[in-house]
């Protein structure tokens, strides 16, 4: 509650994007789902379609040194509201 409160929330999305910008992932995600609507054809597929077979792959491909930072600054933001 108090991340989203405080607006760190926000910040740790912004964050998040920002790495994942310039990690590249963002941009192997559109071309995932890309290829994936070109096999299947463009009216064949559904959002549902797309996050059910992308996001196991994006999730896997998010840089482990990523997932570090952001835990480390849920951890520090944590420390320094706890009373």
């Amino acid at each position: 509650m108090q991340l989203i409160q405080s607006g760190e929330k926000e910040r740790l999305k912004e964050l998040l994007r920002e790495r994942l910008l310039e990690c590249g992932w963002i941009d192997e995600m559109k071309a995932l789902c890309r290829a994936f609507t070109r096999k299947k054809g463009r009216n064949n597929v559904t959002v549902d379609d797309l996050v059910h077979v992308i996001s196991p792959k994006g999730r896997a491909s998010v840089p482990n040194s990523m997932k570090a930072e952001l835990l480390q600054r849920i951890r520090a933001f944590l420390a320094s509201t706890a009373d």
